[in-house]
């Protein structure tokens, strides 16, 4: 099949696109969601929403050199582990990737899929890494939610690879107060309006943003008490209330503006912070650097034992938040910058550092000068078991020992997989 490209006014290529199609016989889920096969010619077929032990019809939408990507087409054998999604949406809205699995079936898949990336890429033969701790609760679990808009104003997610939006009319993700709010929100599509993100804080407090084109804010109005911001280009317009929520953790309020990141599953937030304080042993001695640090989740727990704690973080509205939760402190300092334009030129020597830095991990120079601060412990708070394996390689090489890596379930019903793990210098 033949398709027009347009490049540029007045001229046209021709690509050609094979759209072959081939049964093939699923094997395996692999990180990012997709099940795994094998072309006639041996290549890598990754197929969406397959299970291992399928066989299906796909067609052929993109090849690469190494491998290529199908969509599903056929279930011409199912998996004994398929069952019913619960959401009429999923395949559609890209936001779920495993609904066709059980969840306890979803939680061994994420294991084995940390233990692949630790092999295969951190080439560890055996990789220390504990059981999966689940999230309490598989459905309705996020306390923020991100929806783009069709152009007809209707809330909805964007494809999987795509710009287009789906409406939807249900989505078992966001926790129950946001279910009641969103699908009464009503939205001018001539507002200039692009997008919504919705934020639950304690005793169900809302904060709404709304981010557009244009530079004035629509017209805005509730009746009940809301917090709510527009962002554009130009800047940030508080509408109603102030412009950040509260969200407690193990008792601990933490103001969070529109702006910063959180983490979305608040039961799970708790359970890695206690993880790190069972795990890590820190005196009133002890010098804590906080990397990538963000409003002071983990900061403000470590404060409590620690001798001195310093963070480090790039985001203005995350170090305007990570004071105001941390104000109490006289020991607590807070460097605010790229963690490798700062970290070389910090002249500290800490005793434990913790990192949590974004999905492409490390930046280089950032964990060059982390192996070089030479710290007994080091916490890696991973989103990215492929970024975390790449990196485990160079701490490994510069002398440290991966003691163990658990993964904790923030995202059920997605690929998403997160992880600590503990590094200790060999001596």
């Amino acid at each position: 099949m033949r398709f027009r490209y347009k490049i540029s006014e007045g001229c046209y290529t021709y690509l050609m696109i094979n759209f072959q199609e081939f049964e093939v016989d699923l094997v395996a889920l692999v990180y990012g969601g997709d099940a795994m096969g094998r072309l006639p010619d041996g290549r890598a077929f990754f197929v969406p929403f397959g299970l291992p032990g399928e066989r299906v019809r796909a067609r052929l939408i993109e090849e690469k050199r190494g491998y290529a990507r199908g969509q599903l087409l056929e279930i011409l054998k199912p998996s004994p582990l398929r069952i019913n999604p619960r959401c009429s949406h999923f395949t559609e809205c890209g936001g779920c990737h495993y609904q066709h699995l059980a969840y306890p079936e979803q939680l061994k898949t994420k294991e084995a899929i940390v233990r692949e990336q630790l092999t295969r890429i951190g080439e560890l033969s055996d990789p220390p890494v504990r059981p999966i701790r689940p999230s309490p609760k598989e459905w309705n679990y996020r306390n923020a939610v991100e929806f783009h808009l069709d152009p007809l104003g209707k809330v909805g997610y964007q494809k999987a690879n795509s710009h287009e939006v789906v409406g939807i009319r249900e989505c078992y993700l966001p926790e129950d107060p946001l279910n009641d709010l969103w699908p009464h929100l009503e939205l001018d599509p001539e507002s200039g309006v692009e997008r919504l993100d919705l934020r639950l804080g304690y005793n169900n407090d809302f904060m709404i943003e709304l981010e557009g084109i244009e530079p004035n804010p629509p017209e805005f109005s509730v009746d009940f008490p809301v917090s709510a911001v527009y962002r554009s280009d130009v800047g940030e317009m508080v509408l109603s209330g102030v412009d950040y929520t509260l969200i407690e953790v193990l008792g601990y309020p933490f103001q969070v503006t529109a702006r910063s990141f959180f983490q979305v599953n608040t039961a799970q937030a708790e359970a890695m912070v206690s993880y790190l304080l069972e795990t890590l042993k820190i005196g009133d001695e002890s010098i804590v650097l906080d990397v990538y640090c963000g409003v002071g989740l983990f900061s403000a727990f470590l404060a409590r034992r620690a001798g001195r704690v310093v963070g480090v973080e790039v985001s203005s509205s995350a170090c305007e938040d990570f004071s105001a939760n941390l104000s109490q402190y006289d020991h607590v300092e807070l460097y605010e910058g790229k963690a490798e334009e700062i970290l070389p030129y910090l002249d500290i020597r800490p005793d434990v550092i913790v990192v949590d830095p974004p999905r492409a991990g490390i930046e280089r120079a950032a964990l060059d000068a982390v192996i070089a601060m030479n710290a007994a412990v080091i916490a890696y708070v991973s989103c990215d078991p492929a970024t975390l394996a790449r990196d485990m390689k160079r701490l490994i090489k510069a002398g440290y020992r991966l003691e163990e890596v658990t993964p904790f379930d923030l995202f059920p019903q997605t690929y998403h997989i997160e992880c600590i793990a503990m590094f200790e210098k060999q001596k």
